[in-house]
């Protein structure tokens, strides 16, 4: 029967892809592979004649589901919100596991990028944060409680 067979990437349009992937790198992920998209093709699934753009893959510590960040060459970006709360619509955050959940948050905060709120805590089960990145991405880190 047709179907999913497996979570492939998330993609994410930013306006500095270096300092996006630079980001991600300081979590944990690396760098995959970078290169240039345009042609018929990809104006056939965008739906964008003669679009152009770079595209940053980012490989997790765990090899599972990949970061794709792509940056438009032409047409220019088109603004966003870059501090978004959780009711805006669309994408709301992107989540991880890690360990050493005040140390992570610590660091970030020492690189300029602060929390959304506050670090909470689930029952006796999970301790989360919500940090802003780069260009206003949510990052949510989330700790198990053993």
């Amino acid at each position: 029967m047709p179907g999913i067979r497996r979570f492939d990437h998330v993609g994410i349009t930013v306006r500095d892809l270096d300092a996006v992937a630079a980001f991600f790198v300081g979590l944990g992920f690396e760098i995959e592979g970078r290169m240039e998209m345009q042609g018929p093709f990809v104006d056939d699934v965008i739906g964008i004649p003669n679009s152009r753009s770079e595209i940053l893959t980012l490989r997790p510590p765990d090899d599972g589901t990949r970061i794709e960040l792509s940056s438009f060459i032409w047409p220019e970006h088109q603004p966003g919100t870059p501090n978004a709360m959780s009711t805006e619509l669309g994408l709301r955050n992107i989540a991880f596991e890690v360990d050493g959940l005040d140390a992570i948050v610590d660091r970030l905060a020492a690189d300029g990028y602060g929390l959304v709120g506050r670090i909470g805590q689930y029952e006796q089960m999970w301790r989360m944060a919500y940090v802003r990145g780069p260009e206003g991405i949510i990052v949510a880190l989330a700790q198990r409680i053993d």
